[in-house]
């Protein structure tokens, strides 16, 4: 007998494709169809379908970008059709392979109930399970004409990412808007034989089985009428019954199959389009959930459930039964799928609070784990605050996207910088958007890394941002592969079910310690300076507020604004979604991103001025208030400023200018570049000999792929020196030491103002840049005499080390890293740190010559990438970084929050005690704030920044009467520690409620 396997496989693929598929939907009868265009923006349902409609014929265009078109569609079910089931086939123009890229729309009946969503993959909306014949039917679809941004092409700049520059023209063609017969045996048909065509050919080439199942299609195609598919599609699926009936081996992989669709809450698309993209698929799962028992669908992001309480009420409450019920399911407990790199410890707690007290709030649950599938790499503080914020699990996919190293675990532990663990998992088949192919079922059981002791992975299925989910057919598939030979068994299953059942196959995981980091979107942490920046500048605004706010309630029982808190918190917390704060959306999200976080800026500033001046009361006399743990006498309180330190000297020839305090001598070139900065005490000089600090440095940025998101390494091998200065003056402001640069480069101009204040280590560089820039990246370089062996990098509560060398394939793929308000290189004795206010990209290099080494730092300042923004950051960027001389940590730490968190002057009568001071080394106060219920309690958040054990105490300054840990979401803890000692393990995070 000849092979004829290639004959039946083009067969079965050209008979599905052209006549099982088509005939899911056989008799048609066209609807007629009305339009009614809106000039602005959406509106709300109510008010869409009581617009007037004018008459329009399928095959007119509509849509300009960013339009909303609402269709009003009416017809009569033929009598003819009795008893059958009758959908609309509904086809807006759509592209199949810009599934949640293009239009899209929400179905609504005649009284304003959502139906479900139109998308290229999911085309038609029920009209009847069994139509009586001659009803009437009235359908009003709201429709988004979204621009394709993507494209078959992903690179290529466009003006349409924002209402502002985008084309009027009209976008899309409707194509189809008729009533149909659907064809339930052709449906199961098709899906029979793409589960066996699939898995076919994922067998051994020859092996029995995959014999079987060819054998099996060719007689389900020899008895199929292609001329009467319809009248013979039960027949087939006969001939199909033994081989999709044939039990899975009982080794089979396990795939715990979770309903998904990844939305991203901005994007491609503005916040306002994500508001509709989350109804139009919650409407089309909860739909699904009433058609399929057996299915289940997850969706995490409290900030998406918040926009349909308060947008789409109807599909809220929908929702909400559906979670009653146990099948849609809240995930992950975070406001949003938030980037955790660059967002402070205080903002990661209130990701976690905000998210769990929304979920108990609506739904009167909590998350037992953390779903954060897509972001751009994992802080290593994370462990802890996760463990602390009471989740048991944490489940993500992205690492599998490295360029370089293949991550060697799928289910394993995660360990943290203080020694925090947490049990998680990435699914083996290393996509979020699972279709449930053939291909990536065996995919998963093949890949599964621990595969010798554990037997199962996670499959998030459905089509993502706005592609409306899971489909029908995907649960038709997994329907036929929960037990069938060859193929690992599929199931539809909570994560918590399904993290219970992992953990006790693996009671002892392998452990990976460390950063999560993401051999890929290194541009991430640097793209979008100017939502970088005031997010940055948000947070710190809003951590001051609460400790005035807080410290004026207590101290003059003014009312705490804990609601506004909440809001401004909440804008904070979706801006660090993980497109907007890593910059890679559009030009309208981060247009609008730069204003509301502006607003929360100058909101949170009014608060902490009120409290203030309410707690300064009348009086003259010039208060200093300094909202930091890390400045002596001052700390978290207000008193009297005080006499300045011993004045600075500036001595300028023609080719240096000398700034020197009692701590540091500073020499600054003709060029404006730091030749030598040395500490007096020790004489040690933190300049590479030869070499200058400050150089700025321009280089050609035009990754392979992904513009605003990738760096790649060779933008090393192109570099410009910007040494001409078009302007260099010094002066002496208020004994204060002055010197400033002006430049000129390309397109481009940067004033540099230098300064060097009494009494201090920090070299301050305020950087003003005109960034006009296309396609560059603009660095800032301090070669430094420092023998370092690896860099401290400022992370969320402690700080993470690196090694400089390239050892391995590992290290040499971190070629650029993340840090929040400082990194150090040290030797024993000697350090230079580098603080910001508000960039997130370094990189190191160590250069040897004459047998000495030079670790180079630079911090990465501006990009200037194409894609998704044409425009990305061009105009005005202030910003600050300083050179710390002779740094260790706690000098790191200290001129890293004082720059970022600095002292306010307030004139007034009454010194301010603070509510409460820490004892301790190395203790911080990371927040001081009033308890999240209401009840009045202060809630401090302490930790140990300097990666070692430290012994102290908090002192209470007001009348109180318990003091005593609590988690990191205010809630009560076993076990608690009580009292005000602080017995602290390295970077150990340590939440305290103080009973008033």
């Amino acid at each position: 007998m000849h092979d004829d396997t290639s004959l039946t496989v083009g067969r079965v693929k050209r008979v599905l494709d052209e006549r099982i598929r088509p005939t899911v939907h056989s008799a048609s009868k066209a609807l007629t169809v009305e339009i009614h265009e809106l000039a602005g923006e959406p509106i709300a349902p109510s008010e869409g379908i009581a617009l007037d409609y004018t008459p329009t014929e399928v095959g007119t265009m509509w849509g300009p970008a960013w339009g909303t078109t609402w269709f009003k569609v009416t017809g009569t079910i033929p009598a003819e059709w009795a008893g059958r089931r009758v959908e609309a086939r509904i086809d807006l123009g759509f592209d199949i392979n810009m599934t949640g890229f293009q239009c899209e729309a929400l179905a609504y009946r005649a009284d304003g109930t959502p139906v479900k969503s139109l998308n290229p993959r999911n085309q038609w909306v029920p009209i009847a399970e069994e139509a009586e014949g001659e009803e009437t039917v009235e359908l009003y679809l709201e429709a988004a004409s979204n621009p394709v941004l993507l494209d078959y092409h992903p690179f290529l700049p466009t003006q349409e990412g924002d209402i502002l520059t985008s084309s009027k023209d009209k976008l899309y063609r409707t194509r189809q808007m008729d009533l149909v017969l659907f064809e339930s045996d052709v449906l199961e048909l098709s899906l029979d034989l793409e589960v066996l065509f699939e898995l076919q050919a994922e067998l051994p080439a020859t092996s029995p089985r995959r014999m079987r199942i060819l054998q099996a299609m060719d007689n389900a195609l020899d008895v199929l009428d292609l001329q009467r598919i319809t009248e013979t599609a039960a027949d087939a699926r006969a001939e199909l019954v033994e081989v999709l009936s044939a039990p899975a081996e009982a080794s089979a992989h396990r795939i715990a199959a979770i309903g998904h669709a990844h939305i991203d809450s901005a994007w491609l698309w503005p916040v306002r389009e994500t508001i509709r993209k989350v109804a139009r698929t919650s409407s089309s799962m909860t739909a699904l959930l009433d058609e399929e028992p057996e299915f289940q669908y997850g969706m995490s992001s409290a900030q998406q459930y918040a926009w349909l309480k308060e947008h789409r009420p109807e599909v809220f409450e929908r929702v909400k039964a559906a979670v009653a019920e146990g099948r849609f399911l809240p995930l992950g407990g975070m406001w949003v799928e938030s980037d955790t790199v660059m967002p402070t410890g205080e903002s990661l707690v209130r990701q976690f609070s905000h998210g769990q007290r929304f979920f108990e709030r609506e739904f009167g649950i909590r998350s037992k784990g953390v779903w954060l599938p897509d972001s751009f790499g994992y802080s290593p503080a994370l462990p802890q605050l996760m463990r602390r914020a009471g989740f048991e699990w944490f489940f993500t996919q992205k690492i599998s996207w490295n360029q370089q190293n293949v991550f060697p675990h799928h289910t394993f532990l995660w360990e943290g910088i203080d020694g925090s663990q947490m049990f998680t998992h990435f699914p083996s088949m290393d996509t979020y958007n699972s279709q449930l192919s053939g291909m990536e079922v065996a995919k998963a059981a093949r890949q599964f890394k621990e595969n010798r002791l554990s037997s199962r992975s996670i499959a998030p299925v459905g089509w993502g941002d706005g592609g409306g989910g899971t489909t029908r057919e995907m649960v038709g598939r997994a329907r036929r592969m929960n037990d069938l030979e060859g193929s690992a068994r599929v199931e539809w299953q909570h994560p918590d079910a399904f993290f219970d059942a992992a953990k006790a196959e693996l009671p002892h995981p392998a452990v990976w310690v460390g950063e999560l980091y993401l051999e890929l979107h290194r541009g991430t942490l640097t793209s979008q300076h100017g939502t970088k920046s005031r997010h940055r500048w948000a947070e710190h605004a809003l951590i001051e507020a609460e400790l005035w706010a807080a410290t004026d309630a207590v101290r003059t029982g003014a009312a705490y604004p804990q609601d506004e808190f909440d809001a401004l918190w909440q804008q904070v917390l979706l801006h660090e979604f993980h497109d907007i704060l890593p910059g890679t959306s559009i030009a309208w999200v981060h247009r609008e991103a730069v204003a509301v976080l502006e607003d929360v800026i100058a909101r949170a500033r009014a608060i902490s001025d009120a409290a203030r001046q309410s707690l300064a009361g009348e009086g003259e006399r010039e208060l200093v208030f300094s909202p930091v743990s890390v400045a002596g006498p001052l700390a978290l309180g207000a008193t009297a400023a005080g006499a300045s330190a011993d004045a600075v000297t500036l001595d300028a020839a023609d080719d240096s200018i000398v700034l020197q305090n009692e701590l540091v001598r500073v020499t600054i070139s003709a060029e404006g570049l730091i030749v030598s900065a040395i500490d007096l005490a020790t004489g040690r000089e933190a300049v590479a000999e030869g070499a200058a600090a400050n150089l700025l440095q321009l280089h050609q940025d035009f990754p392979n792929m992904w513009d605003a998101w990738d760096i790649d390494k060779y933008y090393r091998n192109r570099v410009t020196d910007l040494r001409d200065v078009t302007a260099l003056t010094s002066r002496l402001v208020d004994g204060v030491a002055e010197v400033v640069i002006e430049r000129s480069f390309s397109e481009s101009t940067i004033v540099q103002t230098l300064t060097l204040a009494p009494g201090g280590r920090t070299v301050r560089i305020v950087n003003t840049i005109d960034w006009r820039e296309t396609e560059k990246l603009l660095k800032l370089a301090f070669p430094l005499d420092v023998q370092a062996t690896h860099t401290d990098a400022e992370t969320q509560f402690g700080y993470q080390s690196r090694v400089t060398h390239t050892n391995t394939s590992w290290e040499a793929a971190k070629f650029e890293t993340s840090m929040h308000r400082f990194v150090l290189v040290r030797e024993a004795d000697f350090g230079v740190a580098l603080v910001n206010d508000s960039i997130y990209g370094y990189d190191t290099t160590r250069e040897v010559a004459d047998d000495a080494i030079t670790t180079n730092v630079r911090l990465s300042l501006l990009r200037a990438p194409r894609f998704p923004d044409p425009d990305t950051d061009h105009g005005v960027h202030v910003i600050t970084v300083g050179m710390v001389i002779g740094a260790d940590v706690a000098e790191a730490t200290r001129a890293g929050i004082e720059l970022n968190a600095p002292a306010t002057t307030v004139r007034g009568g009454n010194d301010v005690e603070p509510l409460v001071a820490v004892e301790g080394e190395g203790i911080i106060v990371s927040g001081v704030k009033l308890a999240d219920d209401g009840s009045g309690d202060v809630i401090v958040r302490v930790y140990e920044s300097l990666g070692r054990r430290t012994v102290g105490s908090l002192k209470v300054g007001f009348e109180h009467r318990e003091v005593r840990e609590v988690t990191l979401i205010e809630d009560d803890l076993e076990g608690a520690r009580i009292g005000s000692e602080l017995k602290l393990r390295p970077f150990e995070v340590r939440t305290v409620r103080i009973t008033r």
